[in-house]
């Protein structure tokens, strides 16, 4: 039997090229090599003489996903009371259900394990005939990071409008998108409208429910039903100042992701009608997504819910803070007034030396974890688990990753 190799040997294995690029990713125009860097951080645990600076913090704003559960979660895991949810039967699932109902104000209510799977069982509900058709953002989470799932699968054919910088789109637009083909054969039917709310890749920016009420008039008025893909509802809810449930009420389903901002380790919420659920439910089921005693996640999404709500108008200000911070940055260009929740994003002015994915290699190097977002800017992301210590801590490793990225290519002085 071989012998496990020692460590320098592992090490020094997993900074070749090779290793480097079988650990690398793609998302959209991004790359990264971010599991890598978590494998790297625990072997300089045991690797101290390694000459790559020794990380002692690390603060990530990838993402309000990279939350760890809270030890009250932890311990609402531990004892739930669970039973089977294939056979309609775990308590703990059923309250998660019905609280998330009572809070959306919708009827009913149902627990699947991701914000991807909530939004395609919810497109396939409305959407029953193949063939049907769906106008949605062309910069919405559903059309560009959900694998196109909708089409793939359920064979609905996407007709994008695009979304305007505050996250909506054009009231005319989407009324003009609408197809009603009748005997025409060249022509899919439209039957469902969906909005995102909070609009991440437009900034986490917030649709008012004044907006989201005239497109639901829309909707009526053609006969056509309404979706919003609410991964980050709370949010939007806090940040405008209106119930949760009035700011979905023009909406025949909600999607709620409970592992974003709200801090759970999985799963998402479906909310609609009696007989909306009843249908999303058996494509639960056809999509693999029942699960048995899955009042394990169901505890823990249950505690975000009841106590990370509150938490997140200090994520909110905290994300202002950091963005007025950047905007001091020479090299950068933030749109501070833009900033409404708990994304920032920044945009490098010269590329030409500075670019996203370098920066973030250097601050992965001081222990700051965030993303790029294009070939000239990066996205970061705040979450309860982020203090303000360090906040303050990445504003000042970026500053210094600027400076030593310039430094670095400056012609050097002669000795």
């Amino acid at each position: 039997m071989e012998t496990e190799k020692p460590i320098a040997h592992r090490y020094n294995r997993m900074r070749s090229p090779g290793f480097l690029k079988s650990w690398s990713f793609e998302i959209g125009n991004r790359v990264g090599d971010l599991k890598f860097a978590e494998v790297r951080k625990k072997e300089l645990q045991f690797h101290p003489t390694s000459t790559l600076k020794m990380v002692t913090r690390t603060v990530d704003l990838r993402s309000d996903t990279v939350t760890k559960p809270s030890d009250v979660m932890r311990t609402a895991m531990a004892n739930a009371d669970v039973d089977d949810d294939v056979l309609g039967s775990d308590p703990t699932a059923f309250r998660l259900e019905s609280e998330m109902a009572k809070v959306m104000g919708k009827e009913a209510a149902v627990f699947v394990p991701s914000g991807t799977m909530a939004n395609l069982i919810s497109v396939l509900v409305h959407c029953e005939v193949r063939g049907s058709e769906v106008i949605l953002g062309d910069d919405s989470h559903i059309h560009v990071y959900e694998n196109g799932g909708i089409s793939t699968i359920g064979g609905v054919h996407p007709k994008t409008i695009p979304n305007n910088p505050d996250g909506t789109m054009d009231i005319d637009k989407i009324e003009e998108a609408i197809r009603k083909p009748k005997d025409s054969l060249y022509y899919p039917t439209t039957m469902l409208i969906c909005l995102e709310n909070t609009q991440a890749n437009c900034g986490g920016r917030c649709l008012s429910v004044e907006y989201t009420d005239r497109v639901g008039e829309i909707a009526k008025k053609h006969g056509l039903k309404l979706h919003i893909d609410g991964a980050r509802i709370f949010n939007a809810s806090v940040a405008l100042g209106v119930p949760v449930d009035r700011l979905v009420r023009a909406a025949d389903s909600v999607s709620v992701c409970l592992s974003k901002g709200l801090g759970a380790p999985a799963g998402s919420v479906i909310v609609g009608s009696e007989k909306f659920i009843v249908k999303a439910r058996r494509l639960r089921k056809a999509l693999g997504g029942c699960m048995r005693q899955v009042g394990v996640l169901c505890a823990a999404a249950y505690v975000a819910l009841r106590d990370n709500v509150s938490k997140l108008e200090d994520d909110h200000r905290k994300a202002k803070l950091f963005a007025d911070g950047l905007s001091k940055i020479e090299q950068f260009s933030v749109d501070t007034a833009s900033v409404e929740t708990n994304m920032v994003f920044c945009t490098i002015i010269d590329t030409s030396i500075l670019t996203p994915e370098r920066l973030c290699e250097v601050l992965e190097e001081r222990g700051v974890l965030v993303l790029p977002t294009s070939s000239s800017s990066i996205r970061i992301v705040l979450h309860y688990q982020i203090s303000e210590s360090d906040a303050q801590y990445a504003l000042t490793c970026i500053k210094q990753a600027v400076h030593q990225i310039l430094g670095e290519a400056s012609p050097k002085q002669a000795i």
